[in-house]
């Protein structure tokens, strides 16, 4: 069935008929954040201002890392209006892409926005930058107070520890050349390289702020295929690497912490079949992780993870193995023992529209705010804004 697209002002709102007939009472409102246009659009963030505002953003260009003008932008969703605001910019390092956005309020409430400048066009040469803002209580971007880069040095012990949980995960069930460099051991000997173990770190979902000072900071790296955390004790002033998240192919990590105070890390799948999205756990505040295992969600694009107030969690991704046209929407009642719950939120099954990267977060009636990247049929381009309540889900 085909959505019936109506332009309000510079929001969309559209028909919820695309294979979600029974979504209708949870699905509480569904917008573009700008109107579709022709320029490349992706990897969306928002946080929740303490006034109510809404405050996004993503990239935007005329592609992705080999794209020189790709810029940040943003918009900002004022509490009580409709409509987003015109879209404005957030950041841009003139002749460098500047990709993968995220945005967070720390334990006082400073605001982050984090992004990866993309240098040489090569996603494992990126760097991490941010700026904060106290400032950000305004009409359009933020004034912001500081601007940094985000530097980190793994030592030894990184390259130590992928060598030691490549030997906890099974067997490589890929074939391999007889003369060809095995996979495993291609990723070991990189670790050793101070180089390319402290370049190339990029951030794409929400950090985890732990009841003390502490921030987690989830990051992966295309060059290693693997992922990290960027630890803060002092509430984002300085960061550190914690010991890596090693599997084949786990990147853009996804954390909620248990009730027992363990961390778990759900992400993307890049490695070898089945597509399934990885899982792993930290009992030590996120300093080290298990080696991945898989889960049984079949995966290809993106995840995201959320712990509700009522201590339910929720799991946004791609559970297809096979392209970004399904977002699904699961919820557990049991720290991720089980999802008892699934929604799709978009199923395209000729594949003619694309969905990922999604962002969730739930404001103070408990309702979710989700946003993720739509491409259309035609090509053209936009980042859709949701509103899901929860509680028409369980029932």
């Amino acid at each position: 069935m085909k959505k019936i697209l109506a332009i309000i002002g510079l929001a969309a709102i559209f028909s919820t008929a695309n294979a979600r007939q029974n979504n209708e009472k949870h699905l509480l409102k569904e917008q573009y954040i700008f109107p579709l246009q022709g320029e490349h659009v992706h990897s969306s963030s928002f946080v929740i201002l303490p006034n109510g505002d809404l405050l996004a953003v993503w990239f935007q260009g005329s592609g992705e890392r080999k794209a020189d003008d790709v810029r940040v932008m943003g918009a900002r969703l004022k509490k009580g209006s409709k409509n987003w605001t015109t879209p404005f910019l957030m950041a841009d390092t003139p002749g460098i892409p500047d990709c993968n956005p995220i945005l967070f309020l720390n334990h006082s409430g400073k605001l982050y926005l984090m992004w990866i400048a993309v240098q040489a066009n090569r996603w494992e040469n990126s760097i991490i930058r941010y700026k904060t803002s106290t400032r950000y209580a305004t009409d359009g971007a933020p004034e912001w107070d500081w601007q940094e880069t985000l530097l980190l040095k793994p030592d030894d012990s990184f390259a130590e520890e992928v060598e030691k949980k490549f030997k906890d995960l099974p067997e490589n069930p890929m074939a391999w050349a007889e003369y060809a460099p095995h996979y495993d051991t291609q990723i070991i000997t990189a670790s050793k390289d101070l180089l390319k173990r402290s370049i190339g770190w990029m951030t794409r979902t929400q950090p985890l702020l732990l009841d003390d000072s502490r921030i987690v900071l989830p990051l992966y790296s295309d060059g290693l295929n693997f992922s990290l955390a960027a630890i803060s004790d002092d509430d984002g002033e300085t960061w550190r690497p914690s010991l890596p998240i090693v599997g084949r192919g786990p990147i853009q990590p996804a954390l909620v912490e248990k009730r027992n105070g363990d961390l778990v890390a759900y992400m993307r799948d890049s490695g070898n079949p089945p597509s399934r999205v990885h899982r792993s756990v930290s009992t030590d505040r996120g300093e080290s992780w298990t080696a991945t295992t898989k889960t049984d969600i079949p995966n290809t694009a993106s995840v995201e993870v959320l712990k509700l107030e009522n201590g339910y969690w929720a799991f946004l991704g791609n559970d297809v193995d096979d392209g970004r046209y399904q977002v699904s929407l699961y919820l557990s009642d049991d720290e991720g023992e089980s999802w008892a719950w699934k929604t799709q939120l978009e199923n395209v099954p000729d594949r003619s529209e694309g969905f990922s990267y999604p962002c969730i977060a739930q404001d103070s009636k408990g309702l979710l705010h989700i946003t993720y990247s739509y491409a259309s049929k035609t090509g053209q381009k936009s980042i859709k804004y949701l509103v899901v309540d929860p509680k028409k889900i369980v029932r």
